[in-house]
């Protein structure tokens, strides 16, 4: 398998996916964002679909895609009580703007269906470079705002009273988001990239319950579910993206059991 360049590349961009993922998707569990990352990925297809028609690549659409609309919703949904219905109609604009894009390109379907499942046969030298500086620039910066992101991820009323900028901090953690969401839908796909966003994290809150153990657990997680999921996708020669999500539901779902038989003993 690993005499297969498309095979390294795919590995080595998909450990780095699975740790950001990981790192962010604490947080996203945490602000109760998961239905956010389902919009981004939307957002994500049609960022796409816009630098194809453009002759660019898909992740530089993407990236300027989904930047753009996470700041607007940062803005737009400060309050948590607008927060869905801002996420609603940026997602419908969005969507169409993908259809519309793909049916002005000259590319196939089968293209489309690339970008919204992923395809590890497409990723390059050069793809797994991009990845990796993104994923480091994610990583620095979460690094740098790790104090007063946990501080008003984790206790947001506090965060307030002590004059924390929460929504600055909200608007840079979603364009981390958007950047994520960009970097990782290289091997997942625009339209199933809310999953290594979510279970992951999901899954290890049930299982430890400090913020740095439930980071690396939701990495541990992501990163079998991508390793795996490449792996049994080289052997059987079906979607890749199939294998992730059902790797990381058998994670949810056990950790699901392992809470109800904790809180039941």
């Amino acid at each position: 398998m690993f005499s297969l360049a498309f095979m390294r590349n795919a590995y080595l961009a998909g450990t780095f996916i699975a740790v950001i993922c990981g790192t962010i998707g604490v947080f996203v569990i945490a602000r109760n964002l998961s239905f956010l990352t389902h919009t981004l990925s939307e957002i994500g297809f049609a960022g796409a679909a816009f630098g194809i028609f453009m002759g660019w690549t898909a992740l530089s659409g993407m990236l300027i895609f989904t930047v753009i609309s996470s700041v607007i919703v940062g803005q737009m949904s400060v309050k948590q009580s607008r927060r869905e219905a801002s996420i609603s109609a940026i997602s419908a604009l969005f969507i169409g703007l993908g259809i519309l894009f793909l049916s002005l390109s000259n590319q196939t379907s089968s293209y489309a269906t690339s970008i919204l499942f992923g395809s590890v046969i497409g990723i390059a030298a050069g793809d797994v470079l991009r990845v990796a500086i993104l994923s480091g620039i994610v990583l620095l910066v979460m690094l740098g705002l790790y104090r007063p992101l946990k501080f008003d991820s984790f206790d947001a009323i506090g965060a307030r009273v002590s004059g924390l900028w929460t929504t600055a901090i909200s608007v840079v953690f979603l364009v981390l988001v958007a950047m994520s969401v960009s970097v990782a839908a290289q091997i997942v796909g625009s339209l199933l990239i809310f999953i290594l966003l979510t279970l992951p994290a999901a899954a290890a809150r049930y299982f430890v319950h400090t913020v740095s153990k439930m980071i690396g657990l939701s990495i541990l997680f992501a990163i079998v579910g991508v390793w795996l999921g490449l792996y049994l996708g080289y052997v059987t020669n079906l979607p890749v993206s199939f294998f992730i999500a059902a790797i990381e539901c058998v994670f949810y779902f056990t950790a699901l059991g392992y809470q109800r038989l904790h809180v039941g003993s």
